[in-house]
């Protein structure tokens, strides 16, 4: 969810043909591929997650691969029954716990992925399959307890599953989180983060739930994955579930508060020593975390080109795009102090928004902030300079 967003502003060139190997391997399997590895699929892992890295490059605009083709594969592979947990969406909306393993943190995984499908469908004009892809990355829904203030497991009765504690996580097959816990999983609504906002009580409830997030201490328990690493709080920034909570803050008009988040990350996991990466690297994807943050931006929606702004770890970064364009990102009065975003402009023209479009990144030019020591409050705080989850 962050490779491939990075691999189409810095290697712009592999996309398609990565696009193209992944329609080849649904060709073999008749579905895409989720965790190939040596050469077979593994069907380790939750979601079907060759679907947002091939709905970020056609909404992108890549070419080079049948869209038709891709947008079909898609579909197919996300109403595949032979894929864990697939049945019961189709038939009831939501995976129980009491019948599949890890069935929360699949389903989660799901509504990301149709969310891209249905991205696809309605740039290309399929507004029957737009429709039920739209609704189908709601199904997160079921799950957001919102009196208890968590995402929670649902059993086959309908019910919540109980006694349930946030903090808990077991690995394998008697788990509901794959590699996580109820904390990391509440989150996991990139797609929809207004949605989950509303879910939890609005704006400010949203906010003080992530700083909660943030300095919360609790025993995962003997059984938790070892990937659960490089904790702020329930932040663990040693695996992928929680990459993006740090970026969450700017959809509520917080945004200095990702600059202080990823500022903290950047300093503590990601040093010059032998183990300087935290937890497991997992194909770039904790390089290129810090690569797009070093930036001074990150793509939350995995099938959406827009980055949300952190905070620009360098004075100046020059991007190389293709057709000999170059991104100049210039961060003025850039310190470890200073990491507050006091103003942006866009080639040299103000710009009040919290996030910037792909389509304005690989056209090239100056991408220059103005930073300082203290938080700029307005900064992202309207409610049109936020980002927002709109197709």
């Amino acid at each position: 969810r962050t490779l491939h967003p990075l691999f189409t502003l810095i290697q712009s060139e592999k996309v398609s043909d990565m696009v193209n190997s992944m329609l080849s391997i649904y060709d073999q399997q008749n579905k895409l591929p989720i965790w190939p590895l040596i050469g077979g699929e593994t069907n380790q892992m939750p979601g079907y997650s060759a679907v947002p890295v091939i709905a970020d490059a056609y909404m992108k605009g890549f070419g080079g691969f049948d869209a038709e083709r891709a947008f079909e594969d898609c579909k197919k592979s996300a109403s595949y029954r032979g894929q864990k947990g697939v049945p019961f969406v189709l038939d009831q909306e939501y995976i129980p716990c009491d019948s599949v393993a890890e069935a929360t943190s699949i389903a989660m995984e799901y509504a990301v992925d149709d969310w891209g499908i249905a991205a696809m469908a309605n740039k290309m004009g399929r507004q029957e399959d737009f429709s039920y892809f739209k609704k189908r990355s709601k199904y997160y829904a079921h799950y957001v307890d919102s009196a208890l203030g968590f995402v929670r497991p649902k059993l086959a009765s309908g019910s919540f599953f109980a006694p349930y504690n946030p903090f808990t996580s077991i690995h394998g097959e008697r788990g509901h989180f794959t590699e996580g816990n109820g904390w990391q999983y509440t989150f996991f609504v990139p797609e929809d983060p207004e949605g989950l906002m509303r879910l939890l009580g609005g704006e400010q409830k949203f906010i003080a739930k992530l700083d909660t997030f943030f300095r919360a201490e609790g025993d995962m328990g003997p059984e938790a994955s070892m990937d659960i690493s490089g904790l702020i709080g329930q932040y663990a920034h040693g695996n992928e579930p929680s990459h993006h909570i740090a970026y969450l803050y700017p959809y509520a008009g917080a945004q200095w508060k990702t600059a202080e988040k990823v500022r903290y990350i950047q300093k503590h996991f990601y040093t010059d020593k032998t183990d300087g990466i935290i937890g497991n690297e997992d194909c770039g994807q904790m390089s290129a975390w810090h690569i797009l943050s070093a930036m001074g931006f990150y793509q939350v929606n995995p099938s959406k080109g827009i980055y949300v702004f952190g905070s620009p770890l360098f004075s100046q970064m020059t991007v190389h795009l293709p057709d000999q364009k170059t991104l100049q990102i210039a961060a003025e009065n850039n310190s470890a102090e200073n990491i507050y975003i006091q103003s942006v402009k866009l080639n040299g023209r103000e710009y009040e928004k919290s996030y910037i479009a792909y389509e304005d990144l690989i056209k090239g030019g100056v991408l220059q902030f103005v930073m300082g020591n203290k938080p700029n409050l307005n900064f992202g705080a309207s409610l049109d300079s936020r980002p927002n989850s709109a197709f």
